[in-house]
């Protein structure tokens, strides 16, 4: 009786545990996806990865601003990001390179 109860101890504690074990998983996956912002001026959304990093720390050196996450930004920083950004092509920024995609 003792072995049973044991048994359906361990049983209804990995049950209880596999939920919070999954869901960690999912956070540290999501974690390392790009992420995708909404500019409201233009009504589109922009994709956040390194070459949108690159392109907004073009941003910074042109206004001698010292770096900041682009998330931490107030609206209004965002929305001149998102202004400067419609207005420089990637080929403007860097015409050396051709993106594949």
């Amino acid at each position: 009786m003792f072995k049973r109860f044991v048994g359906a101890s361990v049983l209804s504690a990995v049950i209880l545990i596999t939920p919070a074990v999954m869901r960690a998983d999912d956070h540290d996956h999501d974690r390392d996806r790009d992420r995708r912002y909404y500019d409201a001026d233009r009504h589109d959304y922009h994709e956040w990865n390194e070459h949108e990093e690159r392109a907004y720390r073009h941003w910074l050196e042109e206004r001698r601003e010292h770096y900041r996450a682009w998330n931490r930004l107030n609206a209004d920083r965002q929305r001149d990001y998102w202004r400067w950004r419609h207005e420089h092509s990637d080929e403007m920024l860097w015409p050396e390179e051709r993106r594949t995609h």
